[in-house]
């Protein structure tokens, strides 16, 4: 299979002058394809299993510069995807919110394949794709697999989290004015394809002891806190929506670009702090089956942090839902399917007990874990 046939899996079949014509329509001026590559391909080692699309790195030239860009679909699928128009909808949202966020790898442009063949506007639509600018950088997962496979916790460990903690300060800074839209987003959190009742129902009738009993259990928690929460659109805020390690890329030292936007420009800022600060936990459980050591640290200066930086107040009062989409998505023998299944068990059983509990405690990770409430 050919390198184009191999992207094409994702979307109509396209090729590498057809590429070359929609940049130079788009530049206005002639380009020089130097080269094209797949990135990101995923293999049975990956932690993180399933992805949406594949993104097509394109290498070019135009008046004598040198630049690179990704070309990306969202592939068929579940959560959501399963028709072009869902797929459209993302990426058209996506095109504008990636470069109102500070920090965000900026999208070029967005477009369609034709039906009739070539790439071009979205009149004879078959499959819709964004251009985004091609940037450098290490997953900010690598730390973390480096700290639960055994590494020292080292300065450069500590500068980084603080240096995420006072980005989500900064952008959460920036209020929303439309009180609907935290509703919306607080109403996605439970029932979007990709979030709460989506994720449960990508679950196989049984895995490692995870029963579907324990899933409704969550399910119809988390509706509770929905009802909860909802009346608080005070809280509504500019997020990134999906701030975890494989959507931050580190550069030099502490300095980083972000990925992927998801979901919304505006929501509630417990939505990106929870998303970090649980990974801390993941990789924890997945070295010790608790939270400890260099990544127990992390997770706690990180939240504390926040917490004196942002002021605050709320967060640990409706941190409860936020931690059970990001656990059950850890959880899923989907995303992740080479987890063990005590690391997964111990995944639902946190999430159920933060969901029982008033209030989240950070200091009582462990208690959740061993699903004490």
């Amino acid at each position: 299979m050919s390198l184009l046939e191999s992207v094409a899996k994702t979307g109509p079949a396209v090729s590498e002058e057809e590429i070359r014509a929609y940049l130079e329509s788009r530049l206005g001026r002639r380009v020089r394809i130097i080269g094209l590559s797949v990135l990101g391909g995923a293999d049975s080692t990956d932690l993180k299993g399933y992805g949406y699309g594949t993104p097509l790195k394109i290498d070019y030239e135009t008046n004598g510069e040198r630049r690179s860009a990704v070309l990306e679909t969202v592939a068929p699928g579940p959560f959501g995807h399963e028709h072009m128009a869902d797929r459209a909808q993302i990426l058209l949202w996506s095109h504008q919110a990636f470069n109102a966020l500070p920090r965000h790898a900026r999208s070029l442009d967005v477009g369609a394949f034709r039906k009739r063949g070539g790439l071009g506007s979205l009149g004879d639509i078959d499959e819709v794709f964004i251009l985004n600018d091609y940037v450098t950088g290490e997953g900010y997962y690598h730390d973390l697999e480096r700290l639960r496979d055994g590494g020292e916790l080292r300065d450069l460990d500590v500068q980084r989290a603080d240096a995420l903690c006072d980005y989500l300060v900064d952008i959460h800074q920036k209020k929303g004015s439309n009180p609907e839209l935290y509703r919306r987003r607080l109403r996605e959190l439970v029932g979007h394809h990709e979030c709460i009742m989506g994720i449960i129902d990508s679950y196989p009738p049984s895995v490692d002891g995870i029963t579907s009993a324990a899933l409704e259990s969550i399910e119809l928690a988390s509706v509770r806190w929905r009802w909860r929460l909802k009346g608080l659109v005070d809280r509504l805020r500019q997020v990134h929506g999906d701030f975890h390690p494989w959507n931050i890329l580190f550069r030099e030292g502490a300095d980083f670009v972000v990925l992927d936007r998801s979901r919304g420009e505006w929501g509630d800022p417990a939505d990106d702090v929870v998303c970090l600060a649980m990974n801390y936990v993941f990789f924890s459980l997945q070295r010790s089956g608790r939270l400890e050591g260099g990544l127990g640290s992390l997770f706690s200066r990180f939240w504390e942090r926040y917490l004196a930086r942002s002021g605050d107040r709320a967060l640990n009062d409706v941190a409860a839902p936020y931690f059970a989409f990001r656990g059950l998505v850890m959880a899923s023998p989907v995303w992740y399917p080479h987890l063990t299944a005590h690391v997964r068990r111990t995944l639902i059983d946190f999430i159920a007990a933060v969901l029982q509990a008033d209030t989240f405690v950070p200091s009582r990770v462990n208690d959740y874990c061993a699903g004490k409430r």
